[in-house]
């Protein structure tokens, strides 16, 4: 299935069906919601999982509409590369990552402003950001589990615009992807604050303290200085 469905205030969604997925999920990209069915789901399901996060929908939009235009002007640095989009003699959008560098090579006529060309580019970055986010964040996350004795049952890394992380009762930590625009010392922030959940589930004031201990008492100015980045 490929269509668009009107999300009323939430505006035009695409809709797309994977014959791999296994549950409904939706995405913004450049301020537009991309929903995936699964393979037996209907279109009737999918408006009511959209219904069941239209609050939460509306507040992605409005951060997603913040993202800076990536352009041939854009300075976006992540945690392992930067990106560098130019304009060539080709007919097709071109990406390659070497040394650093995120290379997008796109046809001279390109139009920047178009939103379908934004949100193209914008799923390229978004798709190298969490393959590196997978080849970086585990063993990070090994290491300061291991110097600080905590265990953890497994981890994934996602596209979430919503948590930098979340832990399950399960011990599971999930980490976003988006955490690779963070600098080093606060990317350790959110997997020690992770970390840290799989000893106290709550942020009580046994949570803090332990936060402190991990953060040389450092937890509150971390926690502050993240607060004021964008996710």
């Amino acid at each position: 299935m490929g269509k668009t469905i009107d999300g009323k205030e939430l505006g035009l969604i695409d809709v797309r069906k994977n014959l791999r997925a296994k549950h409904y999920s939706l995405r913004v990209v450049a301020g537009k919601i991309i929903a995936t069915i699964p393979k037996k789901g209907t279109e009737s399901e999918l408006l009511a999982f959209i219904d069941s996060k239209r609050e939460r929908l509306r507040k992605m939009i409005a951060e997603n509409r913040k993202r800076p235009i990536l352009n041939e002007d854009c300075q976006m640095k992540t945690r392992t590369f930067v990106l560098h989009i130019f304009r060539t003699q080709r007919t097709n959008i071109y990406i390659s990552l070497k040394e650093g560098i995120l290379h997008i090579a796109c046809p001279e006529d390109t139009d920047f402003n178009n939103e379908q060309i934004q949100q193209k580019l914008w799923v390229i970055v978004s798709k190298v950001m969490r393959q590196e986010a997978i080849r970086i964040l585990p063993e990070r996350l090994a290491v300061l589990a291991c110097r600080h004795g905590f265990q953890y049952s497994g981890m994934t890394v996602r596209q979430t615009k919503t948590r930098w992380g979340s832990c399950s009762s399960k011990k599971r930590i999930n980490l976003s992807a988006s955490l690779m625009l963070l600098p080093d010392h606060l990317i350790d922030y959110v997997l020690l604050h992770e970390l840290c959940h799989t000893v106290e589930m709550n942020h009580s004031e046994r949570f803090w303290s332990l936060m402190n201990k991990v953060t040389t008492g450092n937890a509150q100015n971390l926690r502050k200085e993240l607060k004021g980045m964008k996710l």
